[in-house]
């Protein structure tokens, strides 16, 4: 589907703008056929506990599931037993490498290759692979972020095997899910926080489902993950400096037609889109990452992909995953794929939201209401818990989602604002106001436990859906899960899923200190001392919950009066990361300790402060050395113009060549305000070079950022002002309307 025809398209036009949409408009989709049944297909590239029942021994597989369930440590002997048998399976599957595959800091994926070949005495080879090369590796770690962690001379890190997500083969390379440490043990990536948040939310809830429950034993947080992406042509990608350099477009004016229409949301997926989305459906399947759900996003060329959910550890590299393969599916199609959250201005940017639940060993969802009054003061238990953690640490969440790219997104009326509130629907609310008012004052072991059981038995009325979706908060109960709505496209979900863990970690560990004070003091009944804290919470936590507009100024003037925060910008919230609170939790669950949070706080600071740099760089170049030139190629072909009116009408050719004469004078003005511009960006980027951490990355914020709108307006005024058959970049109705 396309809205150009290639014999409309002079051949004058820049010779890259010109070959780059000849090219995407003769591109065919290629076929891929649908090999089997998804579930025949699903895990095959995966050693999973098919694979490892097949080719362990007893005592090896029986060691692993321990390691899962339990973190139980395997001993060195098994290790090299699991080691064998893995490379057994990867070389039956045609492996000739592996890697430890890990997250480091840079927010992408880190893999080196080793071959399992090996030479032998007497000049011989074999294929080899032990329990030590299995469980740890020591890769260069000299150029990974590290935040002051170690000395620039000292290179040594070490990844180590997380048997918690199974290996899987991607090509021909066996790829072994790790965690990634410093020499002195403090963590280097994302993974390891999220495993420790994970332990600490599995004891501290296991601990609270004793009250209900005394057969639970474990509790997984589960996540489902919803990627939003672009896909735009190759050749016109590569006819913009600015997509190519930092994913997004730094000018570019508006297409007349956008999404205004609403034609392309859940509309018929366009046939190269889908052969792509069939190719990358075949590689999820083989690596076990369940994808169920694809369709047409709002904008021109945007598209969702969304799996069934799965524990949290596993959903975060399978997403990790994901975006590495749809990278090279994308190629092997001839697009790009696009995970900035904001890669055109005036339409839709792209989002990952969050799914998150607590599901525990014996098959209960609790965030799910039940069907009785005591499994609903469960249900309780856990959703006024979190709502609490999410108003006590509303801050720390809104950081966790903080990035140059998705500044661009949160709160421009597409994605939830910057001020974190939850939602949890009408019905939900009047539950909730309803026992808050129950009693005055606190419960006395006079009251009658019949009186509140009652209350909460009405929850049992609530459906899956019993309220519409608030598509403007960032934290929404959608009938059994949470989801965190403002989670970037491009963003490793491990950020925000490890602050989410230890917050709720930290509030059932303060509610069942408090419920057993009761129980033990107050001598109290369980479900009046659970009921007569819940309560309490609901007081506190009562201000966090909003269920109207978060796009309308009304909201941003009433959560002010409520004391929350707003943090618009990247370098203003990553102040909660460092503070005395944040660092007190990480510490108290141990998931962090203060150093391994500093250092965090200072690589994201640093990336922020380098991504504004670049893009600055970038549009300097642009603007100067492809718009400027272009516009005074179309001012001398107007001057010419003039010139020849001159020589027509005499004195009298005014009169004739008033409009050229204006378009000249309105070209040079936009001209000197480019050049200004970017002048006046480069002397606040030689200033904010100068600072380091927090003030550097505030510079770039206030003084440099600011120019980028500036100059773009007056680019995107010579782009509707120029012939646009010399305009040399591929403009907003190519890129969104070619597929």
């Amino acid at each position: 589907m396309c809205i150009f025809d290639i014999e409309f398209i002079p051949y004058i036009m820049s010779t890259l703008r010109f070959n780059a949409l000849k090219e995407a408009l003769h591109r065919k989709s290629i076929s891929i056929e649908e090999k089997g049944r998804r579930s025949e297909l699903f895990g095959e590239n995966v050693f999973n506990e098919q694979a490892m029942r097949q080719y362990m021994t007893k005592d090896a597989y029986k060691s692993v599931m321990d390691a899962v369930e339990f973190g139980n440590k395997i001993d060195r002997k098994i290790a090299d037993q699991i080691a064998v048998s893995m490379k057994d399976w990867a070389l039956s599957k045609g492996a000739t490498h592996y890697t430890h595959w890990f997250q480091p800091l840079t927010g992408a994926t880190a893999e080196k290759h080793d071959a399992f070949f090996e030479t032998i005495e007497g000049g011989g080879a074999m294929e080899r692979f032990d329990g030590g090369q299995l469980v740890q590796q020591e890769p260069d770690a000299s150029s990974f972020p590290h935040g002051g962690i170690r000395n620039t001379f000292e290179a040594r890190g070490y990844t180590a095997w997380d048997p918690t997500s199974p290996a899987f083969i991607y090509g021909t390379t066996l790829c072994i899910p790790t965690i990634f440490v410093a020499y002195t043990g403090e963590a280097l990536d994302n993974k390891a926080p999220l495993l420790r948040a994970l332990q600490a939310v599995d004891t501290a809830a296991t601990a609270v489902c004793k009250y209900f429950d005394k057969n639970v034993s474990k509790v997984n947080a589960t996540l489902g993950w919803e990627q939003e992406y672009f896909l735009i042509d190759t050749a016109l990608v590569s006819a913009r400096p600015d997509l190519m350099m930092t994913g997004r477009t730094l000018l570019g004016h508006s297409s007349a037609k956008g999404q205004q229409l609403d034609d392309h949301y859940f509309g018929s997926i366009p046939d190269r889109v889908m052969s792509f989305m069939r190719d990358l459906e075949q590689e999820c399947m083989l690596l076990g990452v369940p994808v169920k759900t694809r369709h047409n996003e709002v904008a021109p060329n945007q598209f969702e992909l969304a799996p069934i959910f799965e524990e949290a550890n596993l959903a975060v590299d399978h997403n990790s995953l994901l975006m590495d393969v749809m990278e090279k599916v994308s190629q092997r199609h001839q697009f790009k794929v696009l995970f900035h959250e904001k890669p055109f201005a005036g339409i839709n940017g792209s989002g990952k939201h969050n799914n998150w639940s607590l599901a525990t060993n014996t098959g209960v969802n609790l965030l799910s209401p039940g069907k009785t009054p005591m499994k609903n003061l469960q249900f309780l238990a856990f959703f006024v818990n979190t709502i609490k953690a999410v108003h006590d640490y509303e801050e720390l969440i809104r950081a966790s989602m903080a990035s140059a790219s998705n500044d661009h997104r949160l709160g421009t009326n597409e994605a939830p604002p910057a001020i974190i509130s939850v939602f949890i629907g009408s019905q939900l609310s009047e539950v909730l106001d309803e026992l808050e008012n129950v009693t005055k004052g606190k419960l006395s072991p006079q009251e009658k436990t019949d009186l509140k059981l009652n209350i909460v038995g009405k929850i049992p009325e609530i459906l899956l859906d019993n309220t519409d979706r608030n598509r403007t908060s960032p934290f929404a109960f959608t009938g059994n899960k949470f989801e965190l709505r403002a989670v970037g496209s491009w963003s490793n979900c491990a950020g925000p899923m490890t602050v989410l863990n230890t917050i709720i970690a930290k509030q059932l560990k303060e509610f069942k200190i408090e419920v057993d004070k009761l129980i033990d003091v107050k001598n109290l009944k369980k479900d009046e001392a659970v009921f007569n804290v819940l309560r309490e919470y609901i007081k506190a936590s009562k201000k966090i919950r909003f269920e109207g507009d978060g796009y309308a100024a009304e909201w941003e003037k009433e959560a002010e009066k409520r004391g929350l925060s707003n943090h618009k910008t990247t370098p203003e919230a990553l102040k909660a990361k460092i503070s005395e609170k944040t660092i007190s939790l990480f510490e108290e669950m141990s998931v962090m300790n203060k150093v391994e949070v500093a250092a965090r706080h200072e690589i994201e600071l640093e990336e922020y402060s380098k991504r504004i740099q670049i893009e600055s760089r970038v549009l300097g170049d642009v603007a100067r050395n492809h718009v400027i030139p272009t516009a005074i190629q179309y001012q001398n072909t107007l001057i010419e113009n003039v010139k020849g009116l001159k020589e027509i009408f005499g004195k009298d050719f005014e009169q004739y060549a008033k409009e050229q004469i204006d378009l000249i004078k309105r070209i040079s003005g936009h001209i000197a305000e480019i050049n200004s511009k970017i002048e006046k960006m480069t002397e606040e980027r030689k200033k904010a070079n100068k600072l380091i951490g927090q003030e550097n990355a505030t510079t770039y914020c206030i003084k440099v950022k600011p120019y980028f709108e500036e100059i773009r307006y007056h680019c995107d005024k010579l782009e509707l002002l120029v012939d646009d058959n010399l305009w040399p970049l591929t403009k907003y109705r190519e890129l969104l309307f070619t597929r």
